[in-house]
């Protein structure tokens, strides 16, 4: 073998070496140093029309709180998020298309666009000629988050805990496709009746600092195809057997000329 052999089997190599790093760079998530990395807060939902909420009022006297309370049904076990909660299924309110509710002997309350807290605030003030230091529970019965593109199992999913990170949600849906594109996975989101569309980047550490590292109910997440997936989709079938036809042409021509 000489030289010059050496050098080209030397630089095929390294090619191949390059090619590998750069695949890793745009398939592993999360890169860069974790350690000590803070993670995004936003997780206390805002409430929008058509969610649906369960609220609870709790005191000391159980006769006191109870025309504050909307009876308990005496149907099947709640089922939340494909899990059986062993308990009645709860009533709730849904908030109506002007953003309100009509709670037990108070009547019209402005719910959506407030955050959780914040609305259990008001309803204390609202509550409070009638009860002393009443403890209230609010939880969404219908939030979800729904996945879509380049996954293993897209839909709708119901969170049970209100509480879900993009990975999470990602996880739940079984998973990125090895042709899904990390770089550039989309979150749309309502925020004051607008939709606002971010860019996530999976491969980089500052996904845990996103505005939409926990998502919100009503997001939907969209997992973009890469350039290998969209080029193999344009392909069809007239077109493979064209493909097909002429190479088979050509390597007919290329059998029968006879070299002098």
């Amino acid at each position: 073998m000489n030289k010059i052999n050496c050098k080209y089997i030397l630089c095929f190599f390294a090619a191949i070496l390059l090619v590998s790093c750069t695949s890793r760079k745009k398939i592993i998530y999360f890169q860069g140093d974790l350690n000590g990395l803070e993670t995004s807060k936003n997780y206390n939902p805002v409430f929008h029309t058509d969610d649906l909420l369960s609220i609870v009022v709790m005191g000391m006297d159980a006769e006191t709180v109870k025309p504050f309370n909307l009876p308990v049904s005496n149907g099947s076990p709640a089922t939340i998020g494909g899990y059986s909660q062993g308990i009645p299924a709860p009533a709730g309110y849904l908030v109506d298309p002007d953003g309100n509710i009509d709670f037990p002997s108070i009547g019209k309350i402005k719910v959506a666009g407030l955050l959780r807290n914040v609305f259990i605030d008001s309803l204390k003030i609202k509550l409070k000629p009638y009860l002393t230091n009443p403890n209230i529970l609010v939880r969404i019965l219908n939030y979800k988050v729904t996945v879509l593109g380049e996954v293993h199992y897209p839909g709708s999913f119901t969170i049970p805990n209100e509480r879900i990170s993009l990975p999470e949600a990602i996880g739940l849906a079984g998973d990125l496709l090895i042709s899904a594109k990390r770089k550039n996975v989309l979150v749309i989101r309502d925020e004051q009746g607008r939709k606002t569309k971010y860019n996530v980047d999976l491969t980089s550490k500052d996904l845990f600092s996103s505005p939409v590292y926990y998502l919100n109910q009503n997001d939907v997440v969209y997992v973009e195809p890469n350039r290998t997936k969209i080029n193999s989709a344009s392909v069809n079938a007239t077109n493979v057997a064209l493909i097909v036809s002429m190479t088979s042409l050509i390597l007919t021509l290329i059998i029968n000329v006879r070299i002098p």
